[in-house]
């Protein structure tokens, strides 16, 4: 969970995008890094294999308002995708504060997506998390491309739990500040809940 530097008076909170391969994890970072003034950015390291474009993950801290007098400062990280990196995606999750579930609207990636989904849950619960009190928001990607499922059907297979959700197209940025904005949030009610 979140780390406390009483030196330098930070909170720092960890929040990963969590989705299937080619979802738009790694563009809604990137659009976010370009968006945000550089005074308010660190370093985006990004490592990327033959077989995926984010092996480990991009990293981006933003500051953005204060607790009891310390700063808070959010890092970003994608997983990777595919199922054969699933030691990497349980290395990432360690520590997190919330999750942006990126879900490939395409109807034909809709299995995709609920296996990505059930991972996250299984990857969670294996490291002793209750994928319940994980803040999480999820974000229904690629809304702008033609062949997409509709919303209420997204809803339906990956949303029993009707946690906050939103369109969005990462490669045009829109939805993208939206969806980081609500998980911030949501991190930081959480964090401020385990102070009192």
């Amino acid at each position: 969970m979140s780390f406390v530097n009483y030196h330098t008076k930070e909170i720092n909170c960890k929040i990963v995008y969590f989705g299937p391969g080619l979802g738009g994890k790694t563009t809604n970072i990137q659009w976010i890094y370009q968006k945000t003034s550089a005074g308010n950015k660190g370093k985006m390291i990004s490592l990327n294999t033959e077989n995926e474009r984010t092996l480990f993950f991009d990293f981006l801290p933003l500051d953005l308002g204060e607790i009891r007098g310390f700063k808070t400062r959010f890092h970003l990280y994608t997983v990777p995708g595919q199922v054969f990196y699933e030691a990497s995606r349980k290395l990432i999750l360690r520590g997190v504060d919330g999750i942006i579930f990126v879900a490939d609207s395409q109807v034909e990636r809709m299995e995709a997506n609920v296996e990505s989904w059930q991972s996250l849950q299984k990857n969670l619960q294996d490291q002793g998390y209750d994928p319940l009190k994980v803040p999480t928001v999820m974000q229904w990607n690629k809304r702008d491309l033609p062949n997409v499922a509709p919303v209420t059907d997204l809803s339906q297979k990956l949303n029993p739990r009707k946690i906050p959700e939103f369109e969005a197209s990462a490669f045009q940025g829109e939805g993208v500040f939206e969806t980081l904005k609500t998980i911030s949030k949501m991190v930081l009610l959480n964090i401020k809940g385990g102070l009192e």
